[in-house]
């Protein structure tokens, strides 16, 4: 099961293999507004050049947990 970290204040997104912050880090990313809920899948948001945010990574609902700090 991976881990999805989002920090909603330093708009930033951190992927874990397993268990946050205790396994090994395979994504971050920076200049994230937002993470959406869709149906079967977290979407990862990131800000593009025009400051419109687009879809960068798409993680399965089963198989990761989210967590969320403000």
């Amino acid at each position: 099961m991976q881990t999805l970290v989002f920090n909603t204040t330093d708009k930033t997104v951190e992927v874990y293999s397993g268990q946050a912050e205790q396994s090994e880090l395979i994504f971050q990313f920076d200049n994230v507004p937002t993470v959406k809920v869709q149906e079967g899948y977290y979407e990862v948001m990131q800000k593009g050049d025009d400051d419109r945010p687009i879809p960068i990574l798409r993680l399965p609902i089963q198989a990761t947990n989210m967590r969320i700090i403000k």
